[in-house]
């Protein structure tokens, strides 16, 4: 496979436009494989050998989800991912053979949104690309409320956004998939404490991500919160899981 040109995003067959993943991965048959499996299930793709290609596509292209190897010349998948949500919240899911938890922790606690050990079954990649996209684009909260109000946060749930207010200015949260998903399911009953495995079966359905993984995802989040001002969102329940803040 060569690396992708530049190309408007095509229309399937009802008008829709279809999405686009972004294939970062230096062996080429493992991304010719991937990209034919994509393809088939009606995906767009584009492909890039090293670190460094992947961020210019993904500046370039502005791909829906990126399929992101961690061994990688150039730059690395860490330092890829580092930057891609320093730009925002595109769903990422890392294609590693490093089958440890530290591994998978360290891609969780950046910001990945899935993680995907090799050798694996390019069909499953294809089914956890369309779980993240559809998280990503229908919450599945089955509320009907598309846009929740708690304390100083404003979250909307069809645009994906986030925004909190700060004194007399308003601020945007840029958060992953899944650090959304997570404050989203919070707000949507701010004084229930939820367990870590009821926030795994909620938020992340088709992951087999362990349970303390959303400690990872929850200290990132915390942290972005209060990198605005805001203290105590989410709150930690001992022994129990999480809620959403201390004075719902």
């Amino acid at each position: 496979m060569t690396e992708s040109p530049l190309a408007p995003t095509p229309q399937d067959s009802t008008g829709k436009h279809q999405a686009l993943v972004l294939i970062a991965e230096d062996e080429p048959e493992i991304a010719d494989i991937l990209a034919a499996y994509l393809k088939r299930s009606g995906f767009q793709t584009a492909h890039a050998l090293d670190g460094r290609r992947a961020l210019e596509l993904h500046q370039t292209l502005k791909p829906n989800l990126v399929l992101l190897d961690v061994l990688m010349p150039q730059l690395d998948g860490w330092m890829v991912l580092a930057e891609i949500r320093h730009r925002g919240n595109t769903p990422v899911i890392m294609l590693t053979a490093q089958d440890q938890d530290m591994d998978k922790l360290l891609g969780l606690r950046i910001g990945a949104d899935d993680y995907i050990v090799k050798p694996f079954n390019p069909a499953e990649v294809v089914a956890r690309t369309q779980a993240v996209l559809r998280r990503s684009i229908d919450h599945g909260y089955g509320s009907g409320q598309r846009v929740l109000r708690v304390q100083a946060f404003e979250i909307d749930i069809d645009n994906h956004a986030v925004n909190v207010q700060v004194g007399a200015d308003k601020h945007p949260l840029h958060l992953t998939v899944t650090e959304f998903r997570l404050l989203a399911q919070l707000a949507k009953a701010p004084k229930r404490v939820f367990s870590r495995a009821e926030l795994l079966a909620l938020c992340a359905p088709e992951s087999d991500s362990l349970e303390r993984t959303v400690d990872s995802h929850i200290s990132k989040l915390r942290r972005k919160i209060e990198d605005l001002g805001v203290q105590g969102v989410p709150t930690s329940i001992r022994g129990v899981g999480y809620r959403f803040g201390s004075h719902t």
